[in-house]
């Protein structure tokens, strides 16, 4: 295997890495101080588009991590920017919440129920069967589908909680149309990520909790990964999946020297 390039910018997952059910991993701190007083570029992502990079940055403040909000990207950062690149100017209707209108508006895009270009599916907690009812009668008279990500559940203190994949695919059973899925393990963020802080795949990192969506967006983008044992995957789950990621490691405590 060649050697891989000194690691010069890094992505890391939030919940189960920075976090878990709302209180800090140890060591969190200590690696977003690293970064920070280090220089070197970071962001931090996460799948979920309900909030904006701002609400997150004040979640994370509170639990004591100093997260600014331009080092937050997600997925609904990185379907504004999908659109904007694609078709700028266009129009949307949207079942989402302020993360994913924020994010529209802020690149231009006009909110309609009238004829949209695109229906956007995000992450929220009050999916309607009125909402999805018009989302399927505009996909069928043409507007394109996207979805934030593909989660098909979210946790919550009762238990999962069906998320944008879940519902995605209850419109998708009622139109035949299939939704692009901007978030991971789509590599697309991972690269709108990168091309925000001016970072290259050859010299960056990807740290998460998950094989199948963490660790296989930076493994197809082209970044070093590091799985983290702190959230969903265990270290026995790691043979089932036909890919490995560069580094195990038993939290972000153990990657403060990598910086």
């Amino acid at each position: 295997m060649a050697e891989r390039k000194p690691i010069e910018s890094w992505l890391t997952d939030m919940d189960g890495v920075l976090m878990h059910e709302g209180i800090p991993v140890p060591g969190a701190d200590a690696f977003i101080k690293k970064l920070r007083d280090s220089g070197r570029p970071f962001l931090v992502l996460t799948n979920n588009s309900i909030y904006t990079a701002r609400d997150l940055h004040a979640r994370l403040s509170r639990i004591g991590l100093d997260v600014p909000a331009e080092n937050i990207w997600t997925s609904a950062l990185a379907t504004a920017k999908f659109l904007d690149d694609q078709h700028p100017g266009g129009s949307a209707y949207v079942i989402g919440e302020a993360g994913l209108t924020t994010a529209l508006h802020e690149v231009g895009y006009v909110l309609t129920d009238t004829e949209p270009d695109f229906v956007i599916l995000g992450e929220t907690r009050t999916y309607s069967f009125e909402a999805m009812t018009k989302a399927v009668r505009l996909i069928n008279n043409g507007a394109r589908f996207i979805a934030t990500n593909p989660d098909e559940t979210g946790p919550s203190a009762e238990g999962a909680l069906p998320a944008t994949g879940a519902v995605a695919a209850l419109i998708t059973a009622a139109t035949g149309k299939k939704p692009y899925f901007i978030g991971k393990p789509n590599p697309l963020m991972m690269r709108t990520a990168l091309n925000t802080i001016g970072g290259h795949s050859e010299t960056s990192a990807m740290i998460g909790d998950r094989m199948d969506t963490d660790i296989l967006a930076g493994l197809e983008a082209g970044m070093e990964t590091f799985l983290v044992l702190t959230g969903l995957t265990a270290e026995k789950d790691i043979n089932r999946y036909p890919y490995r990621p560069t580094h195990v490691n038993d939290s972000i405590a153990g990657l403060v020297d990598f910086v």
